[in-house]
């Protein structure tokens, strides 16, 4: 599945709370966000507009590593329209 084009941090970030991710902190233009399942994860967001592609692979696949899944599994888990 090809990934979102102009997504942006805040709609991420309300994306990945299906999967149980949460924000901590902030610091400057990067979000903080943690899970507790499958053990915890860290993961930080660059607060854009429209985060670039490869920024974007790289965060879906930190996130994907974490909960043990290929990257296209979980970009169509969070992303495919039913």
């Amino acid at each position: 599945m090809r990934l979102p084009r102009d997504l942006s941090s805040a709609e991420l970030i309300q994306t990945l709370k299906a999967l149980g991710y949460r924000s901590t902190r902030q610091t400057g233009s990067h979000i903080r966000l943690m899970t507790d399942q499958h053990g915890e994860h860290h993961i930080t967001i660059p607060q854009h507009n429209s985060l670039r592609i490869g920024t974007l692979s790289a965060i879906l696949s930190d996130i994907a590593d974490h909960f043990e899944m290929s990257r296209e599994a979980l970009t169509k888990n969070l992303f495919e329209k039913s």
